[in-house]
């Protein structure tokens, strides 16, 4: 299977170099400076599992020309729309989408823009930045990459594509429901997300300080009210883990989002808590605390975007 990687950032960087490694087929599609950067470094992949430069295939938008059976679409979603347009003629009739961006908006563009039969739900989670050398740093041994058809359907796509992703230097794994999986994922990330840029610490800073964790999973609370009024309600399981998680004394746990905002750098603050908001309203439901990150969140990336 040809794979096409839509952005060599710390995500598709890191799955897309694993599966590179493993000698799969992968293309990335990336920007012409980023192109640059890699014809010269090389992809360089900074691991507790091992550290790894490749020599990656690349490809540009105005290069593009071929199709692809596998698309793993891992652009920040506030490049989501640029993107869509730029992969546009990697996408077949049996092209796979598999989109990892975070919140649920980014499984809605892809469908209405080239159909949702191309979708392939998908959920990843690794901790990993792109440091200041133009390096992908793996910060923790997590690394999991889940996948599934929408509908839950046991395809004979998922099943190929579920041989060519295990086995690749990552945890891969077929789920049974996706789509729950991608729901739940949404409140952990507008909680975790949200707290800390509120807060302006990780969790067990927010947990040390007076009252840090009733704040905590007030958001969680909140996150799970509308993620069940206006998706999938999480499951029992879920929220008893994640309560454990948000509250564990000592944690270094932050978010993607926050480690951007203290880089100054642009946050994906419409796609986790803006998105999630707009949804709240319309099923009429009060939301304090993600009106209040997103207002803050807000204000902070008015205020980059009016930067020259």
């Amino acid at each position: 299977m040809r794979i096409l990687v839509v952005g060599a950032g710390s995500i598709g960087g890191y799955f897309g170099g694993r599966l590179a490694q493993a000698g799969r087929d992968v293309t990335f599609l990336v920007r012409p400076a980023r192109a640059e950067f890699l014809r010269q470094n090389g992809l360089q992949i900074i691991s507790p599992d091992g550290d790894v430069t490749l020599t990656p295939k690349l490809v540009t938008a105005e290069t593009l020309s071929a199709q692809f059976d596998v698309v793993l679409l891992t652009a920040k979603g506030f490049s989501l729309d640029a993107a869509l347009t730029d992969l546009a003629p990697a996408v077949g009739p049996k092209t796979m989408i598999l989109p990892v961006q975070n919140g649920m908006r980014h499984v809605d563009l892809p469908a209405e823009r080239f159909g949702r039969e191309v979708l392939v739900g998908c959920v990843c989670k690794v901790a990993t930045i792109l440091d200041d050398q133009g390096r992908i740093v793996q910060l923790t041994n997590l690394q999991d990459l889940a996948y599934g058809e929408m509908d839950r359907r046991a395809s004979a796509r998922i099943a190929e594509l579920d041989a060519i992703m295990r086995n690749a230097g990552f945890d891969a794994r077929l789920s049974a429901d996706i789509e729950l999986e991608m729901w739940e994922k949404w409140v952990l990330l507008a909680t975790v997300g949200g707290a800390p840029c509120l807060m302006r610490g990780n969790l067990g800073e927010i947990e040390a300080a007076g009252g840090g964790s009733d704040i905590t999973l007030r958001f969680l609370d909140e996150t799970v009210t509308v993620v069940s009024a206006v998706g999938r309600t999480p499951s029992e399981p879920f929220v008893t883990a994640a309560k454990a998680q948000l509250v564990q004394k000592g944690s270094t746990q932050t978010s993607s989002m926050f480690r951007d905002l203290q880089k100054g750098r642009p946050v994906e603050v419409d796609q986790i808590i803006g998105d999630l908001v707009a949804r709240a309203r319309r099923a009429g439901v009060d939301t304090p605390l993600l009106d209040a990150v997103l207002t803050h969140l807000s204000v902070y990336q008015n205020r980059q975007l009016s930067q020259p």
